[in-house]
């Protein structure tokens, strides 16, 4: 089914008029404007004290899942079983650690009460998902995201034990895969996702790519 078909309005958005990418600047964080914004490669990202930003920037960061790259001791722990993944069992959760737990050299975060908020809405009409890490029950680390046909947009992830974020990203992007997903859009660069295979290219590139995605068949997410 094609993307903008899905039953809600098409909210368009002005072509980038730099590299930086913002191309709108207020509005509202609605399912209608977020699922036209993903689909057009566009997304929010702001602080509190920040009006509404929309971002489509050059170049764009991305995950090729043919290209993924994972350590030898990664993989010795996703094979011990340490960590149990599981996907869309805590989205609240995933999202809410993920605006608290702090990260090196960041101080605050984007993920505002406002976001949080819509992008629970999002999951809700089956739009957002989560990926969690559990160690002996306990929600320990997992990231979050949006799907656009066959391209999956990450948008944040936490650890609150030493690679537990790192199995749920490969996890994910292995479970992806065979659901038929062909891209992961990793929006701007980031030298942790970079060490997994991720890569830059240009925004003409990657809109190319998104257009042709985004209206491709993708096995149901359960």
């Amino acid at each position: 089914m094609p993307f903008f078909t899905e039953g809600l309005p098409v909210v368009t958005f002005p072509a980038p008029k730099d590299d930086e990418g913002i191309v709108a600047v207020g509005g509202e964080l609605s399912p209608e404007i977020l699922v036209s914004a993903y689909g057009q490669g566009v997304f929010p990202w702001f602080g509190d004290d920040s009006p509404i930003l929309w971002w489509n920037p050059h170049p764009r960061f991305v995950l090729f899942p043919e290209k993924l790259h994972s350590s030898h001791r990664l993989e010795r722990r996703i094979r011990s079983g340490e960590y149990r993944v599981t996907m869309d069992r805590a989205f609240d959760q995933v999202i809410r650690s993920c605006s608290e737990v702090p990260r090196p050299g960041q101080e605050g975060t984007w993920i505002t009460e406002e976001m949080i908020t819509a992008y629970q809405r999002l999951h809700s009409l089956g739009y957002a998902h989560s990926f969690e890490s559990w160690f002996e029950g306990q929600l320990v680390g997992g990231l979050y995201g949006v799907s656009v046909g066959a391209l999956f947009c990450g948008e944040s992830m936490f650890a609150l034990r030493r690679d537990a974020s790192k199995v749920a990203f490969v996890t994910a992007v292995r479970f992806l895969v065979r659901q038929n997903y062909r891209l992961i859009d990793c929006q701007v660069y980031t030298e942790h996702l970079a060490s997994f295979g991720a890569e830059e290219i240009s925004r003409e590139h990657f809109l190319s790519l998104l257009s042709r995605y985004r209206d491709m068949e993708t096995e149901t997410i359960p």
